[in-house]
């Protein structure tokens, strides 16, 4: 039988289309615009992809993706200092926590350390001078790295600073002369697994620009695990008894670099950092600045306490 219909007819089924529809782009929207409860996020472990001939090979050109370099916990957008000057290109843009449990673990005492940290991070981040970031920091700063791997030894370059560091392989049980900026590291295949010792760092270095630091007992055990011919997948445990109840891990994918002229490139921080270190040496310093050039009223010495 045929089914004839008339305009009228037509303009309802419209009418009742573009409703249906629009219940439906509302019920997405209200569903994305929810706040996910531990409960609602799925976690997705990354599948390793097992090697058949020894360990898996590193080696290639990594970055890392995301904004933990300045704040491994999770944050919202904000601006720096400098916005008066640089406007939106000094916005910090947000980022989730790459810290597995959300936050990072302070003892009380260090918390007000890492408050006061961020309070003034701009003047008093070792990287803003271009100190070298240390482990984990490097990893994730915005530039890639360069791994080369060989049986002894796997060296990794990284381009921001032009900083380098070597991951022995064959010297298990030994241990660093001096502490340094970078650490000693050993490591050691654990299935198909690179996992790395890391000791005798500095206890001048961050973790990121928002005033996450450590102490001189820091302690960084690092994991690399292939999980594709692309992908890495990076961990590193943190421990160290005199800043934190315990320890604490943070996970985040390195993404191979892909384009057909992927290398190292040059960038040499200390030029960008001269005025903030050097500039009280130089002939006409009439006293401490902010990024923007203007004065730190707050470091001004008062000439009666002179």
């Amino acid at each position: 039988m045929e089914i004839k219909t008339t305009g009228e007819d037509m303009k309802y089924y419209r009418t009742f289309n573009h409703i249906a529809v629009g219940f439906l782009i509302m019920g997405a929207l209200m569903t994305c615009s929810q706040e996910p409860s531990e409960s609602s996020v799925a976690v997705i472990e990354p599948v390793m992809i097992p090697s058949e001939d020894g360990p898996p090979d590193l080696s290639g050109i990594w970055q890392a993706l995301g904004s933990a370099s300045w704040d491994l916990e999770g944050h919202t957008a904000s601006k720096m200092p400098v916005t008066t000057v640089i406007g939106a290109h000094g916005g910090i843009p947000a980022g989730t926590s790459v810290v597995i449990g959300g936050d990072i673990p302070y003892l009380p005492d260090a918390l007000e350390t890492r408050n006061a940290n961020r309070a003034d991070w701009a003047n008093l981040d070792p990287a803003a001078k271009c100190f070298i970031p240390g482990i984990p920091r490097l990893t994730y700063m915005p530039a890639p790295l360069q791994i080369l791997q060989t049986d002894t030894e796997i060296f990794i370059a990284y381009e921001w600073g032009g900083n380098s560091r070597s991951i022995f392989m064959d010297r298990p049980g030994t241990s660093a002369p001096l502490p340094s900026w970078i650490g000693y590291s050993l490591g050691k295949w654990v299935g198909d697994t690179l996992v790395v010792d890391v000791t005798s760092q500095m206890p001048d270095t961050w973790f990121d620009a928002a005033g996450n630091y450590h102490s001189g007992a820091l302690h960084v055990e690092e994991r690399y695990a292939l999980m594709g011919e692309n992908h890495i997948q990076y961990e590193a445990t943190i421990t160290d008894s005199e800043v934190f109840s315990r320890p604490w891990t943070i996970r985040m994918p390195l993404y191979r670099r892909l384009e057909e002229n992927a290398r190292i490139l040059e960038f040499k921080c200390v030029e960008f950092g001269e005025d903030l270190l050097y500039d009280h040496l130089r002939r006409g310093y009439d006293g401490p600045k902010n990024l923007d050039g203007t004065l730190r009223v707050d470091l001004i010495e008062d000439p009666i306490d002179q």
